[in-house]
């Protein structure tokens, strides 16, 4: 007797999805989930990549201030990261707070087997770090990880007191001359954030800029009206580096990343008594009922337009800054 032939299995049925990119965060662990690798993996998912969090510090802190911070061992943050690169393709890395000078040396050995991975570095205003361990951080961070990074994304007044602590001239250095400092130490962009410009009336503008020692490349200017946040540098730093691991281009996924940032700051909400925390599923919202404003805004405006956020920005904005801040910036379109 013959056996009845195998049906046919369509092609499709056996062939599985393919994964999206992989993204590897080196950041502080923050159980407030305003920053660090919560705000990272939040972001990164937002985006349609899937993170890889890699603990290099735990911060006690909730959505006002930091208040402590222990380091983990070198060694096992070194083991948490090669234990997942033996396994997955990492196809772009973010890097946030590395705990100690010892954790940015077994962080940057790790980057240098990996050198065409791109790298968004993200410098957060520490000044809650204990002056002992500050300096030797800040140090070891501009040796080791400048280098390595395609971005480094801060604020204003965090990058000129790192990349031009001496700087004494009345005028506030520009995007391009924050571009050149970082140059010299290896690194080819500087995403700048929360540049002040000159107002207009009771108007006061902000800037935010990328920048290679040859000049400006792209930017966005918004209007600041008062609020407070907390997360926003680790959302735009990890929205940049979900983009670049989807083979984005840097202006193209620097303008995209500031959208994201300003619809999340949008939709923020106050989970506890601090500050505002960027809703980085705003796009994930129900539409809101007639006669209502937009779900998760806390002015009532738009909140996004689609998963990722994708669509064009607008509503409100930030200078990106992941400490507080009196002001939150508005598009200007």
């Amino acid at each position: 007797m013959t056996p009845d032939p195998a049906p046919n299995t369509p092609e499709d049925a056996t062939t599985e999805p393919p994964a999206p990119a992989c993204v590897m965060c080196f950041n502080a662990s923050d159980a407030s989930g305003a920053a660090g690798l919560s705000g990272d993996i939040a972001t990164v998912a937002a985006m349609g990549a899937h993170a890889l969090p890699v603990v290099t510090s735990i911060v006690m802190r909730d959505t006002a201030d930091v208040f402590d911070q222990h380091a983990i061992d070198p060694d096992q943050v070194a083991e948490q990261a090669r234990t997942v690169l033996e396994d997955v393709t990492v196809a772009a890395w973010k890097v946030g707070f590395l705990g100690s000078a010892e954790g940015v040396s077994a962080v940057a050995e790790i980057l240098s087997d990996y050198a065409d991975v791109p790298l968004v570095a993200y410098l957060p205003g520490l000044t809650w770090l204990e002056e002992d361990k500050l300096q030797p951080y800040l140090d070891a961070f501009r040796e080791l990880i400048l280098p390595a990074a395609e971005v480094l994304v801060g604020s204003h007044k965090a990058l000129q007191d790192f990349l031009l602590p001496d700087w004494e001239s009345e005028r506030p250095p520009s995007a391009r001359e924050l571009a050149v400092a970082a140059g010299e130490h290896g690194t080819r962009h500087v995403l700048v954030t929360g540049i002040l410009l000159p107002g207009k009336g009771k108007e006061q503008f902000i800037d935010n800029v990328l920048a290679s020692p040859q000049g400006a490349i792209a930017g966005e200017k918004f209007e600041m009206f008062d609020a407070a946040f907390v997360g926003a540098g680790d959302t735009l730093s990890a929205a940049l580096a979900a983009l670049l691991a989807s083979d984005g281009d840097l202006p193209s996924a620097v303008s995209e990343a500031l959208s994201f940032l300003d619809q999340s700051l949008d939709a923020g909400f106050r989970p506890g008594m601090g500050n505002i925390v960027p809703d980085r599923f705003f796009w994930a919202l129900p539409p809101a009922e007639d006669g209502e404003g937009e779900a998760g805004g806390p002015d009532g405006e738009a909140g996004g337009n689609g998963p990722g956020g994708r669509g064009p920005g607008g509503g409100k904005g930030s200078d990106a800054d992941d400490s507080k801040t009196k002001t939150v910036p508005r598009r200007v379109h």
